[in-house]
Formats: C-alpha cells, structure tokens, sequence
C-alpha cells in the first residue's frame, strides 16, 4: 500500500486544473453552437405550430358557418317599491 506523499498531491492538482481548463476551453468553442442549433429547432417548431393552427383555423370556419353565441333567456323584471 501506498502512502500519501507532496508529488501525488500536486500531480491530482495538476490534473484537476488541466481537466477544468480544457473543459471550459471546449465549452467556449462548442455551448455557442450548440445553442444556436437548439434556438433554431425551436424556431422551427414554433413555426411549425403556428402553420397548424392557422390551416385549422381556416378549414373549420370555411367548412361551417358562425353560430351566434345563445347567451341565455330573456327575463323582464319590474320594479318593486
């Protein structure tokens, strides 16, 4: 078994500091495109949506006309003094 000594130490240290720098090297050179790709995908499928939603509203108020709304029955009420 071995022992605990000054140059493992700073040689997980080393390794420590070389893995984050890469890390973050590799985050600046990649997380822009990669957001760029996500925004864009949900640009599309917003589009999309939108292009749903407006054929629907077009085939269903070209297919039957507008009902008027029945709002409820007409009640006359007189005064009481």
């Amino acid at each position: 078994m071995e022992t605990a000594s000054f140059t493992g130490f700073f040689k997980v240290l080393l390794y420590f500091f070389a893995f984050y720098y890469i890390i973050k090297f590799l985050a600046r050179l990649f997380l822009p495109v990669l957001a760029k790709k996500v925004v864009e995908k949900a640009s599309q499928q917003f589009q999309q949506q939108q292009q749903n939603t407006n054929n629907q509203n077009t085939t269903s108020t070209s297919d039957k006309p507008k009902e008027k709304k029945k709002v409820g029955d007409y009640v006359d009420f007189e005064e009481i003094e």
